[in-house]
């Protein structure tokens, strides 16, 4: 009797830590981008009354008996599938359409990242929540500080942007003002935009830092691309600033849930690439600094910096003249999740208020179910105990 008893209190916390989990779901109705939780439970330890037998050329078989001691929670999962589209208005707000996350972090982690090394990745933070915007100190960055991470716009070759192959915060780039002339010959002062030097391991993030951010409106994220645009206020000129990286885990069920809308690929993540959208990839270059040495992959073109500009070898791109072994990016997915932004809007809770209100019912009362279970073995026990009176 005092294993009816046993049994029914393994279902009381189990049934207790369910109703905690149908709390916080819905308590999370309105939250941008959380992603709901489900708890799975599992029977628990068995004694054995009498062992199973095979037939034999006389009986039959013997199924064994056991009997169960309670229930115990096995997992709480995460629902990491994309939630419903829900519009600010705000034009940096973006959701990620299908499987990925924005990787953020501190200013400072950019100097110890390496884009091809998973393990080096998993320093920078994920989340699904775009609340993007440019801050007062010209970082692409959420709203509680966290920077972006992306691969800045080092200049335009042919009229077309090119990026560097750092995985760096996303900022600004920086402008100067050069002695210049008008169309009448009258000395004017020209305003230059200086995109970010490339100078070999040097972090982008550390160029003319003695120069003021260019002043820019109109600033756009391409859906299809994650290219980051903007129009130089005083020229009106048109600029690419970056693109946005999209973190990919080989489990996005299995990453570990920080606070707010964070999350780490720990243990059961697998590994952590990135990923980038609509090709850009194509499009990626170092300077300054040849990977090789020995000069076999220089391209006739230069930076706007004067910097000669090096193609590293990406998925996408013709690897065949980089000898083995020194394709650095070859594990860099261009597109590799397929996924693409909703800007304008927000990923909303997955939290499914029906299912979660039905939950609720059936979860009370399965805890009031093993309530009963204890009354009535208590009052079993009652009995046993009157029997000597």
């Amino acid at each position: 009797m005092t294993g009816a008893m046993y049994a029914a209190i393994s279902g009381l916390k189990a049934h207790m830590s369910k109703l905690n989990v149908v709390g916080n779901n819905i308590a999370n109705i309105n939250t941008q981008g959380y992603k709901a939780q489900r708890t799975i439970f599992a029977d628990s330890l068995y004694t054995t009354s009498s062992s199973g037998s095979n037939g034999t050329a006389t009986v039959g078989g013997r199924n064994p008996s056991q009997i169960g001691y309670g229930v115990q929670l096995s997992s709480i999962d995460i629902d990491m599938s994309t939630g419903n589209y829900s519009p600010t208005g705000r034009p940096l707000d973006c959701m990620i359409y299908g499987q990925g996350f924005f990787m953020v972090g501190d200013k400072n982690v950019a100097n110890n990242i390496d884009p091809t090394d998973p393990e080096s990745l998993k320093s920078l933070t994920l989340t699904r929540v775009g609340d993007l915007e440019f801050k007062s100190d010209g970082y692409l960055s959420k709203y509680d500080g966290s920077v972006v991470y992306g691969f800045m716009c080092i200049g335009n070759v042919n009229g077309e942007p090119i990026y560097s192959d750092q995985l760096v915060p996303i900022r600004y780039p920086k402008m100067e003002k050069v002695p210049g002339v008008d169309a009448d010959g009258n000395p004017i002062e020209k305003v230059v935009v200086r995109y970010p030097k490339v100078d070999g391991n040097k972090p982008l993030t550390d160029y003319d830092s003695e120069l003021p951010d260019v002043a820019v409106d109109n600033v756009t994220i391409d859906p299809a691309t994650g290219r980051i645009t903007a129009n130089v206020t005083e020229t009106g000129e048109m600029i690419t600033i970056g693109v946005i990286a999209i973190g990919n885990v080989t489990n996005p069920n299995g990453v570990t849930h920080l606070n707010g809308a964070y999350y780490k690929a720990g243990d059961g993540a697998g590994d952590l690439k990135v990923s980038l959208m609509g090709g850009i990839g194509e499009k990626m270059y170092t300077s300054s600094t040849n990977p090789k040495g020995d000069g076999t992959d220089k391209l006739d073109d230069q930076d706007a910096n004067g910097n000669d500009l090096y193609k590293r070898g990406i998925s996408g791109v013709n690897s065949s003249m980089l000898p083995a072994g020194t394709d650095v990016l070859e594990k860099m997915k261009v597109d590799g999740s397929g996924s693409s932004l909703q800007t304008a809007g927000l990923e909303s809770s997955k939290t499914d208020l029906a299912m979660e209100i039905s939950e609720m019912i059936t979860t009370q009362r399965g805890y009031q179910a093993n309530t009963r279970i204890i009354t009535v073995t208590d009052t079993m026990l009652e009995e046993l105990v009157n029997i000597k009176r």
